[in-house]
C-alpha cells in the first residue's frame, strides 16, 4: 500500500468517527428507502438508482439510519447537514443538567454545631440540584458501635427533610456509613 493510500484511509478512519454516517459511494446497501431533498419520500430503489438522483440535483446521498430495513438515505448538502448536526447536538448539551455528587463526612462523635455547619453545607449542594452522599466514618474502637451511630445521619436527614429526600438509606460498607440526599422533586 503506498503512502498516499495510508493517509487517505487514515483520513476515512478519523472521519467516520467523527459522524458516524455513510455518504455516497460508501453506501454499499442494495436497496436503500430514499428521502428527497425537501423531505418527500421516494420510495425503496437501488443505491446506484438513490446516487444518480442525488448527484443529478448536485447533492450528497447521505445514510441517516443505517439500522432500519432497508436503511434510510437522504439526498442533502452534506456540509449543510453536518453543520446542522453539530448545532442540535451543542444545543442538546447545553440544555443537558449534569448532576454532581458531593461528599460530607462526619465522624460518630461531632459536636451539635459542627453537624449545624455541614447541614447548611449540604443544604447549599442541594438546592443547586446536587446529590449528596453523606459518609460516616469510623475509626478503631468507634467500629464497635456503628449502631448506635446511625441516629447522626437520620438526624441529618430529618433536618433537610423539607428540601431533601433520602435517595439511598444508610448502609454499611467497610469502615463507614453511607447515605445519599436529593432534591425532591
Amino acid at each position: 500500500m503506498d503512502s498516499y493510500a495510508i493517509h487517505f484511509l487514515a483520513y476515512y478512519e478519523e472521519d467516520k468517527a467523527i459522524s458516524d454516517l455513510f455518504i455516497n459511494e460508501q453506501i454499499r446497501d442494495r436497496e436503500v428507502r430514499v428521502i428527497g431533498e425537501d423531505g418527500e419520500q421516494l420510495g425503496i430503489m437501488p443505491s446506484r438508482e438513490a446516487l444518480r438522483l442525488a448527484e443529478e440535483a448536485g447533492l450528497d446521498l447521505v445514510k441517516i439510519a443505517p439500522t432500519a430495513k432497508p436503511p434510510v438515505c437522504k439526498i442533502v448538502d452534506y456540509g449543510k447537514f453536518r453543520y446542522e448536526q453539530a448545532r442540535k447536538e451543542k444545543e442538546a448539551r447545553k440544555k443537558q443538567k449534569t448532576i454532581e455528587i458531593k461528599e460530607i463526612r462526619l465522624s460518630p462523635n461531632i459536636d451539635t454545631n459542627d453537624l449545624n455547619t455541614k447541614i447548611s453545607a449540604a443544604r447549599k449542594f442541594i438546592t443547586k440540584g446536587d446529590k449528596v452522599k453523606i459518609t460516616l466514618r469510623f475509626r478503631g474502637r468507634e467500629m464497635a458501635h456503628m449502631a448506635n451511630s446511625k441516629h447522626i445521619l437520620d438526624d441529618f436527614a430529618e433536618a433537610l427533610s423539607d428540601i431533601a429526600s433520602i435517595e439511598k438509606a444508610p448502609k454499611v460498607e467497610g469502615r463507614s456509613m453511607t447515605m445519599f440526599l436529593t432534591e425532591k422533586r
